[in-house]
């Protein structure tokens, strides 16, 4: 048997044992991706290969931990691709002004530069003090982070560029203040928002949402485990309640095409079907 298939065969050990042992579900990650980030794991806890990290993760919840930390994709900025955050204040803005109340779910938030990008936009258009935004990972360190809302001051150049790129209508400096070399987001974008712990492969829908944003994450799934997180996001709209997730990332072909349609192609936003 080929190294790489003996390595195949302990990777699904390893992602099984995991998921019998702490609950986290990583067996329909893509492959590939969980693979290279095993193999970058490894040498930080002294094993020669992912057989001998599985004992391991089984019996020492701090390797667990720092292994829970090396899986998570992180990799995120304030207004990424700048123009579908104006896609959102152009076209999904509008309708959200019909509701009464808006509740808006940012799954797979990591360290939530775009949950507050959202909360930006919501509060120049008026809308941020009827709303609630929900924003949830499985990662709690990320999650720890994106509630304190502290981030590189260096970054903030970028960001600030992005905003206005982005449709901003105010300085982006009143955002936030800055302390030594970070910048933290004030209050105000904080007072509506709650944090939570979510898994999207293994836990169940956040009900009567008016937009469900999830942007880069599917790409990191297989098909089975894409159609599974769709359909939550399916189950969790209210008619005619919107959709955003990554510039790389598709519903053609998916399990739910059929109960989207498109209002962005390029921002990759789409709209619940309404049901008569």
């Amino acid at each position: 048997m080929k190294t790489d298939e003996i390595e195949d065969i302990e990777l699904r050990l390893l992602l099984e044992a995991i998921y019998q042992r702490w609950g986290y579900d990583f067996r329909s990650y893509a492959r590939a991706s969980i693979a290279r980030r095993v193999r970058g794991f490894l040498p930080s806890c002294g094993c020669q290969s992912v057989s001998e990290l599985i004992p391991r993760v089984l019996h020492d919840e701090a390797v667990f931990s720092r292994l829970v930390q090396t899986l998570s994709i992180t990799v995120t900025e304030m207004f990424r691709d700048p123009f579908v955050y104006r896609a959102l204040r152009e076209l999904v803005v509008p309708v959200l002004r019909t509701w009464p109340h808006i509740k808006v779910w940012h799954a797979g938030c990591s360290t939530g530069e775009e949950v507050y990008s959202t909360a930006i936009v919501l509060q120049e258009e008026g809308l941020y003090d009827r709303t609630t935004l929900y924003a949830t990972d499985y990662n709690d360190e990320a999650l720890a982070q994106a509630r304190e809302g502290i981030y590189e001051l260096e970054r903030m150049r970028e960001f600030t560029r992005a905003y206005l790129e982005a449709g901003g209508k105010l300085s982006f400096a009143d955002y936030y203040h800055a302390r030594y070399e970070a910048a933290v987001v004030g209050s105000r974008l904080k007072r509506n928002l709650t944090f939570a712990n979510h898994n999207l492969a293994t836990d169940g829908a956040f009900g009567e949402m008016h937009m469900v944003v999830c942007r880069n994450v599917l790409i990191y799934f297989n098909r089975e485990l894409q159609d599974r997180v769709l359909s939550l996001f399916a189950e969790s709209l209210v008619n005619g309640g919107f959709l955003c997730i990554g510039t790389h990332e598709d519903l053609q072909f998916s399990a739910v095409a059929d109960a989207f349609e498109e209002v962005d192609r390029a921002a990759r936003i789409y709209r619940r079907v309404v049901k008569a």
